[in-house]
């Protein structure tokens, strides 16, 4: 009896741990997707219904099925173009994280060489890109040279400045107590301002990342080629010339996702870095 007892009761306590996590996972979902799925079903709905509700042709307004039967139709050029986009946007990334980072700890290490050359940074970003491009394309030619270095100059600066404030805003006490104990300027750097400025190198990261796609995708309508080796830029140049608005709205939808996995990606990898001690991500995980 005392068995069936113990039995009856494990069960029922694996009933309750069971309902208990399902009640949690709902919570997760109710809080954080319901909403945003809810919207996007509407937003679809009306997207779907408006044309023909006024009466708009598809090279006007496109229906989400006729841009779906674009994407569709062309995948065999959207696929390529995506491809083509998402290599240049890395490599032009990859080069604003390595010397954005790089450039700011030798920026943080001197006053002087800070207050010489981060004003400089500052223009480079006041300077629209579209201005940069045709000189970029002059210097380097059109192609994936060009558009690497145009989707590198857009992504910099948040880098920069990110990370130049995150190495500005160390710990008085904590500067002090190395200080104290004899530590040189270089092990200060890399014991102590360093980490404590990795939430705001991840934050320029985050931004930084976005923006390569933009520079990528910008770059292309000014430097990119055909001969299938043009990405989304120059895609929604032939597209727009074409008036084949369904494959527009496509090759936009795809820059759009494209640039959300991306942010997705990256705040991943923030969320590694910092998990196991930085306040933000504890929270989060949590």
């Amino acid at each position: 009896m005392t068995m069936q007892t113990a039995e009856v009761t494990k069960q029922t306590t694996v009933v309750n741990d069971v309902e208990k996590e399902q009640n949690r996972l709902w919570l997760i979902f109710k809080g954080n997707l319901l909403g945003p799925i809810i919207a996007f079903i509407l937003f679809i709905a009306i997207w779907q219904i408006l044309p023909t509700v006024l009466g708009l042709e598809h090279y006007i307004l496109p229906t989400p099925i006729d841009v779906v039967n674009a994407a569709v139709e062309d995948w065999a050029l959207l696929w390529p173009a995506v491809q083509i986009t998402i290599l240049e946007s890395v490599i032009g990334f990859f080069l604003s994280a390595v010397l954005g980072i790089g450039i700011t700890i030798l920026l943080a290490s001197s006053k002087v060489l800070e207050k010489s050359i981060y004003p400089y940074a500052i223009v480079l970003q006041t300077i629209p890109v579209v201005a940069v491009a045709p000189i970029v394309v002059i210097w380097f030619g059109a192609g994936l040279n060009s558009i690497v270095i145009l989707s590198f100059l857009v992504g910099f600066f948040p880098i920069i400045s990110n990370t130049l404030m995150g190495l500005n805003s160390v710990d008085k006490n904590m500067d002090e107590l190395f200080t104290l104990y004899n530590a040189s300027k270089w092990q200060k750097m890399w014991k102590l301002r360093i980490p404590a400025a990795m939430p705001f190198i991840m934050a320029g990261l985050k931004v930084s990342c976005t923006l390569s796609i933009i520079g990528a995708i910008v770059g292309e309508y000014v430097a990119g080629i055909g001969g299938g080796r043009g990405g989304l830029g120059y895609s929604i140049t032939v597209a727009a010339i074409q008036v084949k608005t369904p494959y527009l709205f496509a090759c936009g939808i795809a820059a759009a996702i494209l640039g959300i996995g991306f942010y997705l990606l990256i705040s991943l990898f923030s969320h590694l870095m910092l998990k196991s001690w930085h306040e933000s991500a504890m929270k989060q995980e949590k």
